[in-house]
């Protein structure tokens, strides 16, 4: 198990990703290495097992796989739409119930996931979540203060999902929103990572950086 790295060396990230994403061979993977950077600056202990919920493509459970101090990480998804050249293991589910037994895990990452869980089934899937891994959870998503936020992580969705056949549909949360969300669930907010500049320039004015949070979920 490697080292804790404070931060993602850009150039290591960057290989790791077009090794399954061909696009990232010419695309310089700015947002990933800020959202990597922000779970690492809320990151706890050594964990030997991680579940990544809502994997995707799979690359980011590879990259934390690769790069974090983690023994093994799986990631699983509604959808099979997984890196055929994926290294960690992969599994479909049906989104409510997660395939494995209680306290099989010791941590878990969503990352870009739970806007798009209906705002019904969202405690539920936590609550399957914190049966399954016994530490904490570490959650990248968005923060809204409001109906132009949404419009704007709307179109955030848009530019960052489409080219990757992923999800667009979304419901965003508010702080006071994933506040009650970890209490419904059985967890507290450990640590917040904020501030980060994902975005810069004409982008940056048009969706600010506040529209970015990560989050550590501690049992309570």
């Amino acid at each position: 198990m490697a080292a804790a790295p404070m931060t993602v060396d850009p150039r290591q990230l960057q290989s790791i990703l077009a090794e399954h994403l061909p696009v990232f061979a010419v695309k310089a993977p700015h947002y990933q290495v800020e959202m990597l950077d922000s779970l690492l600056e809320v990151w706890q202990g050594r964990p030997q097992r991680l579940l990544d919920v809502g994997g995707g493509t799979g690359v980011i459970a590879q990259a934390i796989a690769d790069l974090f101090p983690v023994a093994s990480v799986e990631a699983i998804d509604l959808v099979d739409r997984f890196c055929p050249t994926l290294k960690v293991p992969t599994r479909q589910y049906d989104g409510r119930t997660l395939p494995c037994a209680d306290n099989t895990y010791d941590a878990a990452t969503l990352n870009n996931v739970l806007h798009h869980v209906p705002p019904d089934a969202r405690v539920n899937l936590m609550r399957e979540i914190r049966r399954a891994v016994t530490g904490s959870v570490y959650i990248k998503d968005h923060l809204t203060t409001g109906f132009m936020d949404d419009l704007r992580l709307t179109a955030l969705d848009a530019w960052g999902n489409i080219p990757f056949g992923g999800m667009v549909k979304a419901a965003y949360l508010s702080r006071r929103d994933w506040e009650a969300l970890a209490r419904a669930a059985g967890y507290r907010i450990g640590a917040i990572a904020s501030g980060r500049k994902y975005r810069s320039g004409f982008a940056g004015i048009a969706f600010p950086n506040r529209l970015e949070t990560t989050m550590r979920f501690e049992p309570a």
